[in-house]
């Protein structure tokens, strides 16, 4: 950022450098070069464009700077109906810009304060820019004058009566006071009083007193009229804009939809079309891919490991129960076929070996379709498969909406709690889950296909010191169900197995109810759309690690 010094009295402050400035629906928040420079706010896609003319300006003088409520590092800056939505990397960055932005509204006259108007334009016309300016206006200003020029007249017959009792209360005063010490008055020392000249001034100064409060009387009665029926048109005025603004209540969304601002949250009263919200989070669901891969590409160096916090002491832990009685359950619902555990079930995606099925359900008018995908991918074992979904030091590299998690508790050697908080994908609302794992390889007398079955059970849970929805986040409900079996192909020759030899079967089932609120064809097409990827990302980030490694038994 840069700023200039101030010269001739006038304000040359300029300031600039990178905002994030919301563009729409589609592309969300994007870093532009924004430059404050002779009461003109104007943007630029980079600092290496400024010189090729800008995509936007906003002339300053009438604008409005608006911080946002909650975000502090967000303020908004309008012209009429023009809004630009502005955000800095940091508080200390936005109340420079804002400071800088206020002292052109300020110089300019257009400021809050009356000490501004006053010091730019000067009193007079300071205090006439408080006086009305309709035709209304203007009598009242003329009726203001004449009200104050009767008040002084007032106070000239106030003098003039003053007198006159002064002149009399002396007189009355040397008669009272000679009457009571018997002394006949003296006419040398009485005072001279023209009795009938002074009746006369009293009567015509009473008079005009009387005339002119009378004035002054139908001043303010003129003046409380006028007021009565401004306040009428206010009252007839406000009631047409309600009127109004109901008869175009459904037109006033359809606007908003075309262009909404960074606030529109998801919601049942979402004036976002299915389409738009489902482009605007397919959108940010590309966005992530395209940032995965460049961490990918970029990434170099060991794994740094992470480390569970360990095994709390006791003989059980207060979980076991659940986990053994929810890890029976999905192990047995995994080796059900799709004919075998309900009707209903459909197939939505089919890509060489993998075929995955769904079941349309709702909780509550949210989408909670359970899930079933049975996937064969060559090269990699069962036990190879669970590891990496369940140790928790790879779980930032294959999924890819994960923002941050922490390892909670260590349950067991085989057992974990977590807290996951997931990146925000607008317009829907941020989401976290707490659940805990659970890896084990299944006995063989539970096996009927082969020896050498494991499985990962993920399972929602509630946790004391992280309620759920008490702060940003939504939270998520789910059970997941892992199940990979290992098959061996044994070379003719009596060679050694190698990964050639190898294939795994995976079952794969899920049942998620996302919480909050989206509409549920978006839910669907999500679903559609993320869980092929999610299956072939992940098996194809196992076959990747394990490829020049031992094989996993």
């Amino acid at each position: 950022m840069a700023s200039s010094e101030e010269s001739d009295g006038e304000n040359n402050h300029e300031l600039a450098g990178i905002l994030s400035k919301w563009t729409n629906y589609i592309h969300g928040w994007q870093d532009r070069y924004i430059v404050i420079k002779n009461g003109t706010l104007t943007y630029y896609k980079s600092e290496q464009e400024s010189g090729y003319g800008c995509r936007g300006a906003l002339s300053l003088a009438k604008a409005t700077i608006k911080p946002h409520e909650f975000d502090e590092c967000r303020f908004d800056i309008s012209v009429n109906d023009c809004v630009w939505y502005l955000r800095a990397d940091s508080i200390e960055s936005k109340q420079s810009w804002v400071e800088v932005l206020e002292s052109y509204k300020i110089e300019s006259g257009y400021g809050t304060g009356s000490e501004n108007s006053l010091k730019r334009h000067g009193s007079t016309v300071s205090l006439q820019s408080n006086t009305f300016s309709t035709a209304s206006g203007s009598s009242f200003k003329r009726s203001s004058r004449t009200l104050r020029e009767k008040l002084a007249e007032l106070e000239t017959y106030k003098d003039i009566l003053s007198r006159q009792i002064d002149t009399l209360q002396k007189y009355f005063d040397y008669c009272v006071e000679n009457n009571a010490q018997n002394n006949p008055p003296n006419k040398e020392l009485l005072p001279v009083v023209d009795f009938k000249g002074e009746a006369i001034t009293f009567k015509t100064t009473t008079s005009a007193v009387l005339s002119t409060l009378e004035h002054c009387a139908e001043l303010v009665n003129q003046r409380e009229e006028s007021w009565r029926k401004r306040l009428d048109k206010e009252v007839e005025r406000r009631r047409r804009s309600e009127t109004l603004s109901k008869s175009y209540f459904t037109q006033i969304q359809k606007v908003r939809s075309v262009h909404p601002g960074p606030d529109l949250e998801e919601g049942p009263h979402s004036v976002l079309a299915d389409d738009e919200f489902y482009d605007a989070v397919e959108s940010g669901l590309d966005k992530m891919e395209e940032e995965q891969e460049l961490r990918e590409r970029l990434k170099s160096g060991p794994v740094i490991p992470i480390t569970p916090p360990p095994i709390a002491p006791g003989s059980q832990h207060r979980l076991w129960p659940e986990i053994e009685k929810t890890v029976k359950q999905q192990v047995e619902m995994a080796k059900l076929g799709v004919g075998e555990c309900g009707t209903g079930w459909q197939l939505f995606a089919e890509d060489g070996e993998m075929r995955m099925y769904r079941r349309e359900e709702e909780v509550d008018g949210m989408v909670v379709d359970p899930l079933k995908a049975v996937h064969v991918v060559k090269g990699i074992t069962g036990h190879e498969v669970c590891h990496y979904f369940f140790n928790p030091q790879y779980r930032y590299d294959w999924e890819t909406t994960l923002e941050q998690m922490t390892v909670l508790e260590t349950i067991s050697e085989d057992s974990l709690l977590f807290l996951q908080t997931h990146k925000r994908i607008w317009p829907a609302s941020q989401r976290d889950v707490v659940f805990w794992s659970h890896m084990r390889k299944l006995p063989d007398d539970q096996d009927q296909d082969g020896p050498d079955i494991w499985t990962v059970v993920n399972n929602s849970t509630e946790d004391s010191e992280h309620p759920a929805n008490a702060g940003k986040c939504v939270r998520i409900y789910l059970t997941v169900c892992l199940m990979c079996q290992t098959r061996v192909d044994p070379p003719k020759d009596g060679a050694p197995i190698s990964r050639d030899n190898v294939s795994c079967k995976i079952t794969y089932c899920s049942v998620v109810n996302p919480g909050g609120w989206a509409p549920a064809s978006v839910l669907r097409a999500v679903y559609k759309r993320e869980y092929p990827k999610f299956l072939k990302r992940f098996t194809a980030y196992v076959k990747n690690q394990t490829k020049n490694k031992p094989l996993m038994f």
